[in-house]
């Protein structure tokens, strides 16, 4: 049983503590990688909090990028020294992934967010030292990358080329897939639109990259942090909005000539936010939903107006991406200079994972990235 270093949390808003861990061996679908980077996203500060219920302790992680140290013995479509990014989970049994749906999977919630375990309920890590009799989750959307090793499956490792930067891919397992993929393969800006993005994440400054691969003619940033709207100007928004002393709905408007955003995108999981998402929208407007808020968060709107505009909400998974497809044009668009996304990674020794969880919760830091 191959041994590992890990950054466990132990309990809701426990500190990430760097452990040695044992990892169960692969099977015959899965894969064992050596990380090599992964980075941190708003999904595992999520669980840290207790707003996402995965069962503690646990190894979290999903963003990660390495190398292949073994394959098992049914794996085809990588081989030991291959790199990879690894993406969310499916099962690839069920009739979404036999339809080429994997975001859709009947099992997607056990396989990435809830269960800590694999589908079949055994355990893929196992605590050693004084904490060797208490149980340890793992899985975490088929992964758990906080470590120096991560047990994935065939179906969400996605082979790169061998010159890709590991150190920066991580993210396109997740945030920057999500973003660019919520414009791209969902709402699909058609020319001369509007778009506007709520938050200046990682998860909305990727969909302004995107957004500017479409031809849509405006794209407006919110945000509540001056150097994040500085830096969405920077990566292509012709608009930004500071939602401290602006209400956003009402600049939108004002932007477009009374029209609004034919296109809206809510990143940050706050519901309010979500409510001037829709409440920007033009007549006929689409709002794509991927902030993800405490589980059982409710939203809600102006039934009227939603009769007389007729907005159209749409919640989007990973950007409604196949992984095997859509990661790899990712890394050509950045290799390209076309999908810039480095400009909002901050590395971190995988040692300093807790200033990195720190400096991401204060917003000091969009993207960071634990270099192992």
């Amino acid at each position: 049983m191959p041994y590992a270093t890990a950054a466990v949390t132990r309990g809701i808003d426990a500190p990430f503590q760097l452990e040695d861990i044992k990892i169960d061996e692969p099977r015959s679908h899965e894969v064992l990688v050596r990380i090599t980077a992964v980075g941190m996203c708003h999904s595992d500060m999520s669980v840290r909090a207790g707003h996402t219920p995965f069962p503690l302790p646990a190894v979290l992680g999903h963003e990660g990028a390495g190398v292949v140290e073994r394959a098992g013995q049914a794996v085809t479509s990588v081989m030991t020294g291959d790199r990879v990014v690894i993406s969310f989970d499916s099962c690839g049994r069920c009739w979404p992934c036999e339809a080429g749906r994997p975001v859709q999977c009947l099992h997607w919630e056990a396989l990435n967010l809830l269960g800590g375990s694999r589908l079949d309920g055994s355990a893929t890590l196992t605590s050693t030292g004084a904490h060797a009799d208490q149980p340890l989750h793992g899985s975490f959307f088929g992964q758990s990358s906080f470590a120096t090793l991560a047990l994935a499956s065939e179906r969400n490792v996605v082979k790169v080329p061998p010159a890709a930067p590991l150190e920066l891919l991580g993210p396109l397992g997740c945030g920057v897939q999500t973003g660019a993929g919520a414009i791209l393969n969902v709402l699909k800006p058609s020319p001369g639109s509007t778009v506007a993005v709520f938050g200046g994440g990682g998860v909305g400054l990727s969909a302004v990259l995107a957004a500017q691969l479409t031809a849509a003619t405006r794209i407006i940033v919110v945000d509540i942090i001056p150097a994040r709207l500085e830096l969405a100007r920077d990566l292509g928004a012709t608009d930004i909005i500071d939602a401290r002393t602006d209400n956003p709905v009402h600049a939108i408007f004002d932007l477009t000539g009374g029209a609004g955003a034919n296109y809206t995108l809510e990143t940050t999981g706050v519901t309010r936010v979500l409510r001037q998402a829709v409440d920007a929208l033009a007549v006929d407007g689409y709002c794509g939903v991927v902030g993800a808020p405490p589980l059982g968060s409710e939203a809600c709107f102006d039934v009227s107006q939603m009769l007389a505009r007729n907005p159209h909400i749409v919640g989007i998974n990973q950007g409604d991406s196949v992984p095997r497809q859509f990661i790899p044009t990712l890394i050509e668009l950045h290799a390209k200079g076309r999908l810039a996304f480095d400009r909002f990674v901050q590395t971190f020794p995988f040692e300093d994972i807790e200033h990195a969880a720190q400096a991401a919760l204060a917003g000091d830091v969009i993207k960071p990235v634990l270099v192992i």
